[in-house]
């Protein structure tokens, strides 16, 4: 079993920041691939940002130079650094990984979801 718990969801104000968080817990090899993904309402899902056991890192366009993706590996953690939040970034914020198990099996896991509301 493996469980991906994230946190630091809030609202801010346009301009604002915030620093999300996510941590995977259980059975757990190894995790290869980290990312975050969001939707707003009425619009698709959407990778914002990914990051690899290596460290490399990939952005959405709309989010480039604003935000920062980190993990602790140590932790089975990952990071979004979130600055110069706009209304356009106001969405529900999904932690997903790409987790080797201990049982050999390899799957996607999802967090629960935490909710950015940048006030307009």
């Amino acid at each position: 079993q493996v469980q991906l718990v994230e946190s630091g969801g809030g609202l801010v104000q346009p301009g604002g920041s915030l620093r999300l968080s996510c941590a995977a817990s259980g059975s757990i090899f190894s995790i290869n691939v980290m990312a975050w993904y969001r939707q707003a309402p009425g619009k698709q899902r959407e990778l914002v940002a990914a990051i690899t056991s290596g460290g490399s890192t990939n952005y959405a366009d709309s989010v480039k130079g604003r935000f920062t993706i980190s993990r602790d590996n140590a932790k089975n953690t990952v990071y979004l650094q979130m600055n110069s939040l706009k209304p356009e970034d106001t969405a529900v914020y999904y932690c997903n990984a790409d987790i080797s198990r201990r049982d050999w099996a390899q799957l996607y896991y999802w967090g629960q979801g935490t909710q950015v509301t940048v006030s307009s």
